[in-house]
This record gives C-alpha cells, sequence and structure tokens, in this order.
C-alpha cells in the first residue's frame, strides 16, 4: 500500500469523525476527504478513468437508493401531504429564485426554470440523518418535512427528463412541456407493470437460490440494464437507475433489496462525493469566493421565507414552521448529480463557469444547516424564540403503523400465532425467508416480507422499535438462527420481549440465557401434549396431569430427566 493510500484513508477518518462529532452529515466528510486528496489541496490522486468510473457508480446508488424509497403505496397514503404541502414547497421557492436568477443570468429559459426547480430542492439524506438525530422524525413537523422531500423525490422523474432536451438549441417551451409530462407519466406505468410481471417473477428465481451473492447481483443487474436501456433512449443513466429502485419498491422484496445494497451503496456514494471534491476547482472558487457566499445566504433565506409561508397557510405553528424551513433550507444532491450530469455530458443551457459556482452554493449551504440549526437550539434553550411551546407528536391519521409483534419465521407456527394475533385485532408483521412462504402468505391475507431476520436493517425496516414493539416471536427450525436473531433484536430493543421456538432443552436454556423471555422446547412440549392425552384415556385425571406438567415445566424444566445417549 502506498503512502498516498494510508494518507488518503487517515484524512476520510478524521473528516467522518470531527463531522459527526459535530452532528454533520458524512457525506460532507467524503466530499472533504476528496477536497484535501485533490491536485489542489495534498496532491494525492488525481482524477482519472478508475475515479470516475467510482464516481458513476455512485451516482446510480444514489438514484437507486432514492428510486426504492417511492413506494406507490407510501405515496398514496400520504398523498395530500406530499402533493399538497411537497407540491406548494417546490412551486414557491421556484417562483420566487425564477425572476431573480432571469434579472441577474443570461441563461435560456429552459435552463432558468431548470436552475429554479434544483434549487428548490433539500438534501434527503442530510435531512432525514437530522430528524433522526433529533427523534423528530415521527412529529407533525418531521412527517411533513419527509413528505416535502419525498415529492423532491418523485419530482426528479420530470426534471432528469429535461436533461436531453436542454441540449437543443431551440425550443418550444409547451411542446416539451407535454414531452416531459408524457414521458414521466409512461415511465411510472412502465414501472408498476414491468414490476408486477417481470420483476417480481425474476426476484422469485434469484430468491430461490437462497444466495446472498446472487441476490446482489441480480440487483446490480438490474441497475444496469435500466441504465443502458434508458441511456439508449436518450435519456440519463441516472434516470435507469432510478427507475431500477422504483420497480425494486414495488415488489416484496424491497426491504432484502434495502438491506443487501445499503453497505455497497454508502461505499460507491462515498467515492461519488471523494469525486466530487476532487473536481473542484479550489482557485477558481477563490476568484468567486463573494459571488459562492452571497449566493448561499440567498438561497437559503429565500428557500426559507418560502417554506415559512407555505408552512403557516397550512396552519403549521411557528415553531414547527421556521424549524421545518430551516432544515430544509439548503440545496441537495440532486441539484448536485444533475450539474454533474450537465458537466459530464456537455449541456451548455447554464454556462460551465455559473454550474461550478451553483456546486459551489449548494455545498456550501448543506454545510451550514447543521451550524444554522446549532444556533436554533441555543436560541430555544435560552428562551429567546418560541418560549413553552413544543413540538406536536404526530396525529392519528398520519402516524406510521408500527406492529406491536414481530414474527420471524411464517411456517406453521408462524402462520397460527399470526391467525391468533389477528383474531384479537392485534397488529403484526412476519419475516420469512422463503420466497413461496411469503408469495402464498401475502395472498392469503397475511402481513408477511421478504428478507432475512438475523439482519438488523431488515428487522428495523420491518418496524422493530424500543418501546412501540411489544413482542418479538422467533418460530424458525434453526437453533444458529434463532440466536442470532435473539441478539440482534436485543441490540435494537434491549427490553422487549422475545419468545422463541426451541428444539430441545439444551437449546432452550441457552435462548434463555442470552435474553430471550420464553424459550419453549418443542419436542418436550409435543411429549407433555401427547402424554396428557394418553393417560386421560388410561383414567387418569386432569387436575393430577396438570399437576404433574407444571412440576415437570418448573425452574425452566429442571425436574425433566436429562436425554440418554440413544440412538
Amino acid at each position: 500500500m502506498s503512502t498516498a493510500t494510508l494518507i488518503f484513508f487517515a484524512i476520510a477518518f478524521v473528516a467522518v469523525f470531527f463531522m459527526r462529532l459535530f452532528k454533520m452529515g458524512t457525506l460532507l466528510a467524503f466530499l472533504l476527504t476528496g477536497i484535501l486528496a485533490g491536485q489542489h489541496v495534498f496532491g494525492l490522486f488525481e482524477l482519472s478513468g478508475t475515479w470516475n468510473f467510482l464516481g458513476d457508480l455512485g451516482i446510480m446508488f444514489l438514484w437507486f437508493n432514492i428510486g426504492l424509497q417511492i413506494n406507490m403505496q407510501r405515496l398514496w397514503q400520504l398523498r395530500r401531504t406530499i402533493f399538497g404541502l411537497g407540491a406548494s414547497q417546490v412551486l414557491m421557492v421556484a417562483v420566487m429564485l425564477f425572476p431573480i436568477l432571469v434579472g441577474v443570468t443570461s441563461w435560456t429559459l429552459l435552463g432558468t426554470i431548470m436552475m429554479s426547480l434544483i434549487l428548490a430542492m433539500s438534501s434527503t439524506s442530510e435531512d432525514l440523518q437530522i430528524l433522526m438525530d433529533r427523534n423528530q422524525l415521527q412529529t407533525n413537523m418531521g412527517r411533513q418535512s419527509f413528505s416535502i422531500l419525498l415529492f423532491q423525490d418523485l419530482l426528479s422523474i420530470p426534471l432528469l427528463a429535461m436533461l436531453p432536451i436542454m441540449t437543443g438549441k431551440s425550443i418550444n417551451l409547451g411542446a416539451s412541456a407535454i414531452d416531459i409530462l408524457v414521458m414521466s407519466v409512461g415511465l411510472v406505468l412502465g414501472v408498476i407493470i414491468v414490476s408486477k410481471f417481470i420483476i417480481n417473477p425474476l426476484m422469485r428465481v434469484v430468491a430461490k437460490v437462497k444466495s446472498q451473492e446472487a441476490f446482489v447481483l441480480a440487483i446490480m443487474v438490474n441497475i444496469a440494464v435500466w441504465a443502458v436501456i434508458l441511456s439508449l433512449m436518450g435519456l440519463p443513466a441516472a434516470l435507469g437507475a432510478f427507475l431500477a429502485g422504483m420497480l425494486m419498491s414495488e415488489t416484496v422484496y424491497r426491504h432484502q433489496v434495502n438491506a443487501s445494497v445499503e453497505p455497497y451503496a454508502t461505499l460507491f456514494l462515498a467515492f461519488f462525493f471523494i469525486v466530487l471534491g476532487m473536481g473542484i476547482n479550489l482557485p477558481f472558487l477563490k476568484e468567486h469566493l463573494g459571488m459562492v457566499l452571497i449566493g448561499t445566504a440567498g438561497l437559503i433565506i429565500i428557500k426559507f421565507v418560502a417554506l415559512y409561508i407555505v408552512a403557516r397557510v397550512r396552519h403549521v405553528s411557528g415553531r414547527e414552521a421556521s424549524l421545518m424551513s430551516l432544515i430544509l433550507a439548503q440545496g441537495g444532491e440532486f441539484g448536485l448529480l444533475i450539474l454533474q450530469t450537465m458537466k459530464t455530458n456537455g449541456i451548455t443551457a447554464v454556462p460551465q463557469e455559473h454550474q461550478d459556482i451553483l456546486t459551489a452554493v449548494i455545498i456550501v449551504s448543506i454545510m451550514m444547516t447543521p451550524i444554522l440549526l446549532l444556533v436554533y437550539d441555543l436560541l430555544l434553550k435560552s428562551g429567546k424564540i418560541f418560549n413553552g411551546t413544543k413540538d406536536k407528536k404526530l396525529s392519528e391519521q398520519v402516524q406510521e403503523v408500527v406492529p406491536e409483534v414481530v414474527i420471524c419465521g411464517f411456517g406453521r407456527m408462524g402462520q397460527i400465532i399470526a391467525q391468533m394475533l389477528d383474531s384479537e385485532h392485534i397488529s403484526y408483521v412476519a419475516i420469512d425467508s422463503n420466497v413461496d412462504n411469503v408469495v402464498i402468505a401475502r395472498e392469503a391475507g397475511y402481513n408477511v416480507i421478504y428478507g432475512e431476520s438475523r439482519k438488523q436493517a431488515i428487522l428495523l425496516a420491518s418496524g422493530l422499535k424500543p418501546r412501540k414493539t411489544r413482542a418479538v416471536v422467533i418460530a424458525l427450525n434453526d437453533e444458529v438462527a434463532a440466536r442470532d436473531i435473539v441478539y440482534t433484536v436485543k441490540s435494537i430493543a434491549p427490553r422487549i420481549k422475545i419468545f422463541v421456538r426451541a428444539h430441545n432443552l439444551k437449546s432452550s436454556h441457552e435462548l434463555l440465557s442470552i435474553g430471550a423471555k420464553s424459550a419453549i422446547p418443542e419436542i418436550i412440549e409435543s411429549s407433555f401434549i401427547v402424554g396428557s392425552d394418553m393417560m386421560q384415556s388410561l383414567g387418569v385425571s386432569k387436575t393430577k396431569l396438570d399437576s404433574l406438567i407444571e412440576y415437570l415445566r418448573s425452574d425452566g424444566y429442571k425436574n425433566v430427566k436429562k436425554p440418554l445417549d440413544v440412538k
């Protein structure tokens, strides 16, 4: 390993450590790493074909992840907030930005419209991380912020579709708008049809192999295929990756897909921001520093005012409106991706020099958000603003359904437990790694998702939450898997009650020792049932049998004799 590589990883570690220490996004740490490692600071690496390839993979995975979040069922549940508040926010910001950009630039009309819209979009990765870190995702303010971000992600379809039109020297705005609308609607409808009749059957075949490597490769092939198809149609490859994510979001495999690609997506997304940082022309930015700072301040102020107005019109309280506006007031990764795509494809509707300035404005605005929130919190604690008000908890109409019980494994035992829970109207979700079980169960009306229960990401995606989920049932005929799941569940929710199916007494004692509340040895309990029926037929009273079984069960079945070593 070269010294340059060692220094590079050391810089990345220090940057990530301090960014997270100050509760700033890790993506900014990778961006800073790229700047420091680039030719204008330490000169460790120069942009090459390999680095650009890694950056392109990062773009693909970012768009895939965004697409994976856009599930039609979720959109329908939040439709009023998404298309009401979300659309109003984007429109208000764009309307306020458009005349300013027209006055201070000589961009084309379509270029100005495009930039007004992409600057209206916020940083999904940073904002969601902020809301989770502040434990505010499950408040009214958090849900409204999430809905705005979801609308912005959905808006990325027509905005990406605009890019090929921007390559033309002259356009008919009305015809272009119709083209974009038809293309966007066609792509969404295509996603629903292809997902149901092609992707679902193909992923079912892959899942039957029970190979994690094959599953991940199938996802990557899916991304690559759609990126190539969209490229051949003259559309950006990033839109293909976005559609690949939407395709997966409409299948029963989306939770497992998310868990499987998350480590790779994080890695490649880091490479994208590193490459972006390496490509920043620091001498150029130094020359235009004043313009960048003015642009950053202007963007944050305009977005804050627009968001605040929209929120207050929709009867959001002053405190929630101001916090939501502050969190969403920065530019976003989408803008960086669009500018990078325009640069790569030589689109000059916005001059190259201005593209570089806009990139810097978005980056600085993202970096400013945690600092502004720190100031906001200090003012709030000192009582100088919004004294005596609190965040409202999420209303019942929009609150996510958190399952009271999570069932790991949906064989016969899991099915019976689900039936018992349904009879008492207790909410649950079941997880099974057998795709045939999942398909059959869902068709029968059971709430089952496909995934590997041992993965923390799957349990979290299923809705397992501390102090929310009341119990976990492990109904697997696999002692190793059951033990692993107990450990994973305890790492998420240490106090949750875990009920496990154990094979024998030894397995039961082991599971109880690592945190299970109950571990029923199925061989012994089956013997009790059969033995009770048999002895009742011989004339032994039920009272005596109940007393005997209670004696045998006491103190962890200590009165049951150890099994003989027989064959």
